[in-house]
């Protein structure tokens, strides 16, 4: 089996078992989610019960349970609620400035004060919690990876950036200043932080690629 047939395996594997926990009606569940993720930026994960998400949505711990088995389990739901934003991946505006921009600004981007919040939260934690890791990772970080990937090798066909760029790294520049400034700051980057980022990092690293290799003569 390829290794695109494991990770679609085990992403549909993970998708059924999501769909599969009873459901909460309609606008309890997104208050509990919510609940969650003001638990989780508040606490921090490894003080996230469900005796405090409980409290602060004002529902029982028996109704958690039965739709969350594990708090990684709500913490995956409640991080969607805020990130799962598919419409703005692949804004196609015509140059990898204006991509770049439109999916960073976008609902769940990267100037977006919860979810920097919440990655803020969740960080310290992923490298001991691997399933959290893996949910996260399969969930949110590897579909976006592969729009902004999708984004930077639009940017390469109209020659943008060099053809033998590494896109790997190049994709991770923005998402890696922007959170790392809040973090150390304090301060959400806003949309004109973000654009001082592309145009005087991300675009000069592009451009960079472009150059011919040096003579090794």
């Amino acid at each position: 089996m390829s290794t695109t047939d494991t990770a679609g395996s085990t992403t549909d594997i993970a998708d059924t078992a999501h769909a599969s926990r009873p459901r909460v009606a309609g606008d309890r569940e997104v208050e509990i989610l919510e609940a969650a993720i003001d638990v989780l930026r508040e606490a921090g994960y490894d003080r996230l019960t469900f005796d405090a998400v409980a409290s602060a949505a004002r529902a029982s711990k028996a109704t958690l349970y039965r739709r969350w088995p594990h708090k990684r389990d709500l913490v995956i739901d409640a991080v969607g609620l805020f990130i799962d934003c598919p419409a703005e991946q692949d804004p196609d505006t015509g140059s990898l400035r204006g991509d770049l921009l439109a999916q960073a600004c976008a609902d769940g981007g990267l100037d977006d004060e919860v979810v920097i919040g919440t990655w803020g939260a969740l960080l310290p934690v992923i490298h001991r919690e691997p399933e959290l890791a893996s949910g996260i990772h399969e969930r949110f970080l590897a579909p976006k990876i592969e729009a902004t990937r999708t984004i930077f090798e639009h940017a390469r066909q109209r020659g943008e950036i060099g053809a033998d760029a590494d896109l790997d790294t190049l994709l991770m520049i923005l998402p890696s200043l922007s959170i790392h400034e809040a973090l150390l700051s304090g301060h959400l980057p806003g949309p004109h932080r973000i654009a001082e980022f592309v145009d005087s990092v991300v675009l000069p690293a592009c451009a960079a690629t472009l150059a011919s290799t040096p003579s090794t003569r």
